[in-house]
This record gives structure tokens, C-alpha cells and sequence, in this order.
């Protein structure tokens, strides 16, 4: 019989299945008879899962099929045996409510697919935003050694001398349609240049984001995350993540508690601060952290983000895409250049430091990636804000925002729900002016799966007039692509009963970033008033996933996974039967 351990010492899980002669044993074995593996296979080589959201319906993980080829070619090359699972795969852009709600949901699909079949050790690939979070949620909560690989940032296409992110320029050509200043013909024009090819946004947008924290968080490959998804050296990548992925499942390590600690998560906010970065990381990292125990709280975004310069020069806080950010040097030389604000002895799954992986890196282009001394705009990238219309915080990506507006006092003019914004934001009769402050409110988890509607039209008349930002506030997400001054992700949010809930037409907000307040400045008294008038929306989904969302979705501050999947199994074999001559499954 093989041996039961792995190269590391540990048991190697898959053993569990094959490497027994016994009834469970034969059963396992004889199985995978049919997908062309022997005995003798099965009996002395790890087994590598690779969890694949390829679909042809996201195209920012189109490329995916072809990566996990050469994922099992890497694993073959080490010795290990390949096994693929299709999971659920989220396109961003046309999945509907929104993306957001099924991160979960994919999660526990990869948690329960990692824990329920004999695999040593899992690739996980993703790409379009919420599948890196939730395969990385899945895979922690599972604690089976894992290994991220993106699909990667899609080629631009320029147009008119210019290359086009995948979102950025769009919502910056709406808003030139809208205000009667772009060409004739120049919107169509755009609709046939952009996002003409695979993979994620090319822009620090949420995937790019999520990306290069997940080397930030050593769990990827080191220089993995920004390689252009149509480059061979992604190619290349994938081969030796499949042959990475061997040796951890032959070592049984470092397994995902092992490298998620408190110092990885603070390297992980550290660089999502230097890029600036797209908020909705700050949610993935703060239900990622409930999973693996540690006490990540939003004070940590906003310690962390007063001491970070931004140093990435990448849209939309800056001036280039991710390629440009890549043939700088990419994360590691980013990194190199964070070092002072590093934990540099923090782990990393190809088994070097932080500091021992950003020594020999090199900044190749010093706009690209500033020194710390000189940032690409002073002040902090990501701000978190509290006061009595968000107790629980509100965040702003500073870095994408109009400083002028970082001490604003005006009059609310509130929106319900997004299609009132859709038809009256150009209503005159709302008597909305640059000072205005625009609400949005029951966008958030409960209220509508919080989708990325945080970045509010700005009416066109004061486009035309020549305003290019206004404050607005949510209880909703934003593209990681969106920008302006968007207070987001308001917690406790409208349709639990938070203070958003509360204000009215005319009611004077006050923002002051400097003090990271946010007020809404309306005596006590009167707020009782309207608290007791209150009445929560009635529910609208009494059956199937979105009634368990529902009933077990958190709040923004705490990441917004559900309660009861907080903490990870210390056990990451299932139940079953896998010892005796009892017969049946």
C-alpha cells in the first residue's frame, strides 16, 4: 500500500480515498478507472483540484479554459494528477441583480467542492470580479492548500490615439454624450472599440484590484497578476502554478490560515492604498479575514490608508493601465518600492517572504511607479468616514474624487430606489445645484444585493454647465473602474433601519474628510420622530438562494458574507465512509 504521508510529513487527504485496501478503496479506485488513472497512480501521487469558472458567457474569463490545460500540464510535469471542476462563473456586467449577492453563493460552492473531493491541494481560476474573492473565501474556509491565478488584465484598444480601459472610459464618454459635448457617432464609435477582448478590466478596477492584492496576500504567484490575458507569459504562468500546486499538495503547505494572517491582510490594504484601488476589495478583504479569524475592522482601511501615498499611476486614480503597471515591474516592484510599509517576513505560497520575493525587483519606469516621496496626488487613497448617517462607516475613494468637495455642506435631494434616478435626475423641477447632495438609499445588501450603483448621474444640465462631480452618497457599491466623490457602502444601510433611512428632501449633510465625519445635521429629537414613522420595505423574495441572503447577510463593515459562514472548518475531510466493506456510496 502507498505511503499515507506526504513529502511534508502531513497526510496527504487523497489517501484517504485511494491509498487503502478495503472496499471504500476499490470503490474510489476502480471509479476513475474510466478517466484513465491506475492503481498504482492513485495509490502514490498527490491529486490537485482545479477550480475553474470558465464560461463563455464572461469574457473576462474566456481564457480560463486554456489556462487550466496548461495547469494540468504543469501538474503532470511534477508528478501530481489532474482533476478539473467547473464552477459557477459571475459575469460581471450581465448577471442579474448584480454580482454581488452570488459571491457567496460561489464560495460555498468551491468550500464544499474542495472539502467533498480528495484533492491534496486546489488551483483556483478566476478572473471577472466577485470569483477571485469568493474562490478565495471557498478555498480558506475549506483549508486545503490553494493557489490563485487570474485570468488577466484584456488587451486595450486605442481609439482616437488612445487606449481604452474596459469601464473608465466609458462612464467618462457618458458623461461627455450627456453634456452635449462628445462628436456625433463618437458613442458608437466607442461600443466598437472597447472590451473587444479576454480578460478582466485593464484599469485597477475590482478584478485588477482583487488581482494584485491576492500577491500582496501570498497566495499568487509572484509577478502572476498583471500579465496581460493574451500574453504567452500567462502561459507560462499557468504551468508553473500547476507544477507550485504539486508541491504544496505533496507538503500539505502552507495551507490557507498559514499565509492569511494579520500581516498579509495589512500588506494586502498597503497596496490596495498605493494603487488606489477599487472600494469593493475592502469588502472582499473583510469577509476573507471573517473566514480565517482575523479581527480585520474598516479602522484598519483608514490607519492604513493615511500612512500609504498612491504611488501606482494606473486609471482611474491615475494616468495608465495595468499594462504599463506590469512592464514597470508589476507588484513586485511596486512592492519593493512599499517596503517600509511591508511586514516583509509574511509568507508567501511559493514559499519565499514578502522580502525575499521583492529583492531582485526593479522599477523600470518611475511615472509609473513614484517614489514614495513623490506620489502621483497627495492624500490618502481610500478614507473611511462614521457620524450619525453612517455609525457603522462609509467609504470614499479619495484618490478618485474631487478634493474641493472633501468639506461640503448642502441640502439632500433623495432617491428610493435606481430607476427614480434613471427617470428623474434630469428633472429641473428637483432644483438640484452643484451643492447638492445627492441619496441614494435601499441599495444596499438586503435592500438590493448592493449592486455598484454608488457612482449617481450627475444631472446634464449642470454637465453642460461645466460640473464634473458632486457628493453622493449610498448604501451601494462602485465600479472599481467609477470615480467621483461617492461616500459608499453606508452601514447600518436604509432597509435595515439605518439613519440613510431617515433623511429627507432638504436636510443639510455635512462631509468633513479632514475629521472623517459625516453628519446628517438634523436635531435628535426629530430623528426619533421619523424613526418611530419608520417602516422597513417589505421583502420580496420568499423562496430559494436570494430568501437565505436575506435572512443571513451582513453588513457592509463586516464584508457582507453570511453569519454562519464566518470561522473556517478546523477539519477539512468530509464525512462518509471511507474504512470497512460496508457497501454504498
Amino acid at each position: 500500500m502507498g505511503d499515507i504521508k506526504g513529502g511534508g510529513g502531513r497526510p496527504l487527504r487523497s489517501a484517504r480515498w485511494f491509498r487503502k485496501d478495503d472496499l471504500p478503496g476499490f470503490i474510489h479506485r476502480t471509479t476513475l478507472a474510466a478517466s484513465g488513472w491506475s492503481r498504482e497512480d492513485l495509490m502514490e501521487r498527490p491529486i490537485v483540484g482545479i477550480l475553474n469558472t470558465w464560461s463563455d458567457i464572461n469574457p473576462c474569463n474566456l481564457n480560463l479554459r486554456d489556462l487550466a490545460q496548461e495547469v494540468r500540464t504543469g501538474i503532470l510535469e511534477a508528478g501530481g494528477i489532474p482533476f478539473e471542476a467547473p464552477l459557477l462563473s459571475l459575469s460581471e456586467n450581465i448577471i442579474k441583480p448584480t454580482s454581488f449577492p452570488f459571491r457567496n453563493l460561489l464560495s460555498m460552492e468551491a468550500e464544499e467542492c474542495i472539502r467533498a473531493y480528495p484533492f491534496d491541494a486546489v488551483v483556483l481560476l478566476g478572473g471577472c470580479d466577485k470569483t477571485q474573492p469568493a474562490l478565495l473565501m471557498g478555498a480558506a474556509s475549506a483549508g486545503v492548500p490553494m493557489i490563485f491565478l487570474g485570468s488577466g488584465p484584456a488587451t486595450p484598444r486605442a481609439m482616437a490615439g488612445a487606449s481604452l480601459g474596459n469601464a473608465t472610459s466609458v462612464w467618462r464618454a457618458v458623461d461627455e454624450l450627456r453634456s452635449g459635448k462628445a462628436p456625433e457617432g463618437q458613442f458608437a464609435a466607442l461600443e466598437r472599440n472597447v472590451m473587444g477582448a479576454p480578460g478582466h478590466c485593464a484599469e485597477m478596477g475590482t478584478a485588477s484590484s482583487m488581482a494584485a492584492v491576492c500577491e500582496a496576500l501570498g497566495v499568487s504567484l509572484p509577478g502572476s497578476s498583471l500579465i496581460p490575458a493574451a500574453d504567452s507569459r500567462r502561459t507560462q504562468m499557468a504551468r508553473a502554478v500547476g507544477r507550485n500546486s504539486v508541491r504544496l499538495a505533496a507538503t500539505g503547505g502552507p495551507q490557507p490560515r498559514e499565509l492569511l494572517d494579520a500581516r498579509a491582510f495589512d500588506n494586502a490594504i498597503t497596496l490596495l492604498c498605493a494603487v488606489g484601488g477599487s472600494t469593493n476589495v475592502i469588502i472582499h478583504l473583510l469577509a476573507l479575514a471573517g473566514r480565517v479569524g482575523v479581527p480585520l475592522t474598516l479602522d484598519r482601511f483608514d490607519e492604513i490608508g493615511r500612512r500609504t501615498p498612491l504611488i501606482g499611476n494606473v486609471e482611474p486614480a491615475g494616468e495608465h493601465l495595468t499594462e504599463r503597471l506590469m512592464a514597470a515591474g508589476g507588484v513586485p516592484a511596486l512592492m519593493k518600492r512599499l517596503a517600509p510599509l511591508l511586514h516583509l517576513d509574511a509568507p508567501t505560497v511559493d514559499g519565499r517572504t514578502i522580502g525575499e520575493v521583492i529583492e531582485a525587483a526593479e522599477v523600470l519606469d518611475e511615472d509609473v511607479i513614484r517614489p514614495l516621496s513623490n506620489p502621483v496626488r497627495p492624500g490618502e487613497a481610500i478614507v473611511v468616514v462614521r457620524g450619525n448617517l453612517a455609525p457603522d462607516g462609509a467609504v470614499l475613494k479619495a484618490s478618485a474624487a474631487d478634493p474641493s468637495l472633501f468639506n461640503h455642506r448642502g441640502p439632500a435631494v433623495v432617491f428610493e430606489d435606481v430607476q427614480t434616478i434613471a427617470d428623474r435626475i434630469d428633472d429641473p423641477a428637483l432644483g438640484i445645484t452643484p451643492d447638492s447632495v445627492l441619496v441614494l438609499r435601499n441599495v444596499g445588501p438586503v435592500g438590493a444585493a448592493m449592486p455598484e450603483w454608488g457612482m449617481l448621474p450627475i444631472p446634464r444640465r449642470l454637465l453642460e454647465a461645466g460640473v464634473r462631480d458632486m457628493l453622493r452618497i449610498s448604501d451601494a457599491r462602485m465600479s472599481g473602474t467609477g470615480y467621483g466623490t461617492a461616500l459608499l457602502h453606508v452601514s447600518p444601510e436604509a432597509a435595515v433601519g439605518g439613519p440613510l433611512a431617515l433623511v429627507q428632501d432638504g436636510d443639510i449633510i455635512e462631509l468633513d474628510v479632514s475629521q472623517r465625519r459625516l453628519e446628517l445635521c438634523v436635531e435628535p429629537p426629530e430623528l426619533e420622530r421619523r424613526r418611530a414613522a419608520w417602516r422597513p420595505p417589505a421583502g420580496t423574495h420568499v423562496r430559494g438562494y436570494r430568501s437565505l441572503y436575506d435572512q443571513h447577510i451582513e453588513q457592509a463593515h463586516r464584508g457582507c458574507d453570511f453569519d454562519f459562514l464566518r470561522g473556517a472548518d478546523p477539519d477539512s475531510l468530509p464525512e462518509g465512509l471511507f474504512d470497512g466493506w460496508v457497501g454504498g456510496w
